[in-house]
């Protein structure tokens, strides 16, 4: 089955879905630009009132494609320009548009799967739900705009385990840890996420809007957005070397032995 986003409007309804079943929704590169383009338009579309984000079938997003990482990854070039480029710019992209969204959550939200429902602003999830970003186990870190965003999303607390221990969560502790905005049974999750969108599709369009730009002000996107912000100065600095690590011994080991189904040897 094809790798893509779909995108479907209905009722001023916006329906962004993931698909790429066999991977659990796993992000390509390819699902990257298109899911930019996708808000891209999004944003300039003034008859939408709200957007939905869900994966196809029983998974939100297991993360990235892993499959095709040793095409690019392992050059400091190619790894720089699909998280800068590819990656950012999708998030960017949602990060900046003005429609209310709302994560539709099931099954696995893994690595990319927190980095968009972190850009969605209501996140549904079913009690089953799993979260996490145990990208150490391959052997690299996230890019440093991935961590500002997913750190300011579930808190430092959570973020360091999820990096550091490769913690994986259920979805009552990312409720309880602030992530979740409601958990709800697995049969009920599209029921309550219907009734969600009824409650957006009601309101006022232009205030909603409004209110989403007042928020990015204050929840400091901004600040790691901005290259002229000394707050980002440090993230600046960051980016510089952020993707040294790309031809070294255990990047390639860690992914390696993904692709292999073994255990890392670092």
């Amino acid at each position: 089955m094809v790798a893509r986003i779909v995108c479907e409007v209905k009722d001023g309804v916006a329906q962004v879905t993931l698909s790429y079943p066999k991977r659990f929704n796993a992000m390509s590169r390819a699902m990257w630009r298109e899911l930019r383009g996708i808000f891209e338009k999004i944003q300039t579309d003034t008859t939408l009132r709200c957007v939905l984000v869900r994966g196809q079938g029983d998974h939100f997003c297991a993360g990235g494609d892993i499959s095709e990482y040793a095409s690019f990854r392992f050059d400091q070039a190619s790894l720089r320009d699909f998280h800068e480029v590819d990656v950012w710019g999708a998030l960017r992209a949602m990060l900046a548009c003005d429609v209310p969204m709302v994560a539709q959550i099931a099954g696995h939200c893994m690595g990319a799967g927190v980095e968009i429902a972190s850009c969605c602003d209501i996140r549904l999830s079913a009690e089953s739900a799993r979260f996490g970003a145990p990208i150490a186990k391959l052997g690299f870190p996230m890019a440093p705009r991935e961590v500002a965003l997913v750190g300011r999303e579930v808190g430092l607390v959570t973020a360091r385990q999820m990096l550091l221990e490769a913690a994986v969560f259920s979805a009552p502790q990312m409720l309880a840890r602030g992530f979740l905005s409601q958990m709800v049974p697995e049969g009920d999750l599209a029921t309550v996420t219907a009734a969600t969108l009824q409650r957006l599709i009601a309101l006022a369009p232009q205030a909603a809007r409004l209110n989403k730009q007042t928020l990015r002000v204050l929840s400091d996107h901004a600040a790691f957005e901005s290259n002229h912000s000394p707050v980002d100065a440090p993230l600046a600095l960051l980016l510089d070397q952020a993707y040294c690590y790309a031809d070294s011994a255990e990047h390639r080991e860690g992914i390696r032995a993904f692709l292999e189904k073994r255990p890392a040897h670092f």
